[in-house]
C-alpha cells in the first residue's frame, strides 16, 4: 500500500511518498454483499492491512443496519482509519453510515467515483453494491480509494461545513 492518506499531515517527514503503510480497516456487509466482502477482506490482507470484519457472516438474509452502523461507529471513533461497507446496491449501507457524525461514506460504482470520493471529499468510508458491478471493478475501487490522497484546499472548506 502506498501511503497517500490524508490522515498523514502535509509535510510530515516521518512518511515518504511510496513508502508502504498499513491501515486499520473496518469492513461489513449484509447478505447481498457477503461474497464481495470476503474477497475484499482477503485482498486487503494481501496488501498488509489490518482488517476487522463486522459481519454479516453468511449470505443468509439479515438487516443491514445491524452490521453497517458498527463499522461507521468504529471509524468515527478513530478505532479504524477507513471503512468499507457492501450490500446489493450499496445505497442503504451508505445511508446508514452517513447517519454517523464525521463519516463521509461515498457510494462508488467505478474508479473515477472512488478517486473523487477521496480526492475531493476525503471519504473515510466507501459503499459498494455487489449486484451492480463486477468483482474486478470492486477491487479496483478499493485500490484506487486507498491510494488516492485528499487534495485539501478548497475541498477542506466544503467538508468543514458538513458537520456544523
Amino acid at each position: 500500500m502506498v501511503c497517500r492518506d490524508a490522515a498523514v499531515p502535509v509535510g510530515d517527514s516521518r512518511i515518504e511518498w511510496g513508502e508502504k503503510v498499513s491501515m486499520r480497516i473496518a469492513i461489513g456487509s449484509d447478505h447481498a454483499g457477503f461474497y464481495y466482502k470476503e474477497k475484499i477482506k482477503a485482498y486487503l490482507a494481501e496488501l498488509g492491512h489490518e482488517v476487522r470484519d463486522f459481519g454479516a457472516n453468511s449470505d443468509e438474509s439479515v438487516d443491514y443496519p445491524q452490521f453497517i452502523r458498527p463499522v461507521a461507529d468504529a471509524v468515527a471513533a478513530g478505532d479504524y482509519e477507513r471503512g468499507i461497507v457492501l450490500g446489493g446496491s450499496g445505497n442503504g449501507e451508505a445511508m446508514v453510515a452517513n447517519r454517523v457524525r464525521h463519516i463521509r461514506c461515498a457510494l462508488c460504482w467505478d474508479v473515477t467515483s472512488a478517486r473523487l470520493a477521496r480526492e475531493h471529499n476525503n471519504a473515510n468510508m466507501i459503499s459498494i453494491g455487489q449486484r451492480m458491478i463486477s468483482l474486478e471493478t470492486a477491487l479496483d475501487i478499493v485500490r484506487v480509494w486507498l491510494e488516492t490522497p485528499f487534495a485539501a484546499g478548497r475541498h477542506q472548506r466544503r467538508i468543514d461545513q458538513i458537520d456544523i
